[in-house]
C-alpha cells in the first residue's frame, strides 16, 4: 500500500467515471453460492445504496469489491484496476461494521481521524498544513468539531460512528464504502451522518456505497438502490423500488421483511 508521493496531485476525478464495477460475479464458501452473476457499479458523484434480507451476500459483495476476498467467476475493477492492483488506496475510504477500539488506547477525535489522513501521506511523513486542515474538515463535517480532543471511548456510540466516517473522510476518497454504518444510532447521529455524505460527494465528487437496512435518514439522496439476493434482482431509484411496493421513507423498520418478497 502506497501513499501519495509527496508533491504530487490526486488524479482528476470525472463527474461519471465508474469507480468500481463487478461484472457476472459469482463467490460460494464450499458447495453453496452465496452470489451468482452480480453486475455492479458506482461511478463519481454517485450515491448508491445495497439492501437485501439478512444472508443475501452484500458484505461478501463488499469483500469482493475490496480485494479482500477474489471471485469465484466474473471480475472486478476498482479504480480502473483489480483490486489487488490497486496501489494508492488512499482513493477508497471504507467503513465497516461497528468499528472499534480498546478502551485503554486513550486516543482522542482528532487523533482518530488524523490517522486517516496516514494513508494518503505516509507514515513517514510529517503533517502538512494541509493535512490539519483535511482533518478540521473532516471532523466538522460530522458535528464533531467541539467534541475534537475529548478520548474516544468517553463519547456516545453514535458520536464514535461519526468520528470512524470523519477518519474515511480525512483521506478524500474518490470511493467511500460503508457497511450498516449507523445500525442503532441516534437520530442526531443518523441526521449528520446524510449532511456529511451529501458534503463528501457535492463538494468532492466522491461515490458512495452504502449497505444498510435503515435508509430513512438518506432515502431523499440516494441515486440508486441495489437490492441484492445472491442475485441483484432490482437496480434502480428509489422511485422506481417504490412502484415495485417499497418505500424506503415508509418502510423504516421493516425493510428487510419487504426485501424478502421482492423479486
Amino acid at each position: 500500500m502506497s501513499a501519495e508521493p509527496a508533491g504530487s496531485h490526486p488524479q482528476p476525478r470525472v463527474p461519471g467515471g465508474i469507480l468500481v464495477r463487478a461484472e457476472s460475479l459469482s463467490f460460494a464458501y464450499g458447495p453453496e453460492p452465496v452470489l451468482l452473476d452480480v453486475g455492479l457499479e458506482v461511478r463519481s458523484s454517485e450515491f448508491v445504496a445495497l439492501v437485501g434480507p439478512n444472508g443475501s451476500g452484500k458484505s461478501t459483495l463488499l469483500k469482493l469489491l475490496l480485494g479482500t476476498l477474489e471471485p469465484g467467476a466474473g471480475r472486478v475493477e476498482l479504480l480502473g484496476r483489480t483490486p489487488r492492483d490497486v496501489d494508492d488506496r488512499w482513493r477508497v475510504g471504507y467503513v465497516p461494521q461497528r468499528p472499534s477500539l480498546m478502551s485503554e488506547v486513550p486516543a482522542t477525535v482528532e487523533e482518530i481521524v488524523a490517522a486517516g489522513r496516514l494513508r494518503r501521506r505516509g507514515w513517514w511523513r510529517g503533517m502538512t498544513s494541509g493535512d490539519r486542515d483535511a482533518v478540521g474538515h473532516a471532523i466538522d463535517s460530522v458535528g464533531l468539531g467541539s467534541l475534537a480532543t475529548k478520548p474516544l471511548h468517553e463519547l456516545s456510540i453514535g458520536q464514535q460512528q461519526r468520528a470512524f466516517i470523519a477518519r474515511a473522510f480525512a483521506g478524500e476518497p474518490e470511493l467511500l464504502v460503508l457497511d450498516e454504518p449507523i445500525a442503532g444510532v441516534d437520530a442526531e447521529s443518523q441526521r449528520r451522518f446524510r449532511d456529511s455524505l451529501v458534503h463528501l460527494i457535492r463538494h468532492h465528487g466522491a461515490g458512495v456505497l452504502l449497505v444498510s437496512h435503515e435508509l430513512a435518514a438518506v432515502a431523499d439522496v440516494i441515486d440508486r438502490v441495489v437490492v441484492l439476493k445472491r442475485r441483484v434482482v432490482f437496480d434502480g431509484t428509489p422511485a422506481e423500488l417504490a412502484e415495485r411496493g417499497v418505500s424506503l421513507g415508509i418502510h423504516r423498520d421493516d425493510l428487510p421483511l419487504w426485501l424478502e418478497d421482492l423479486r
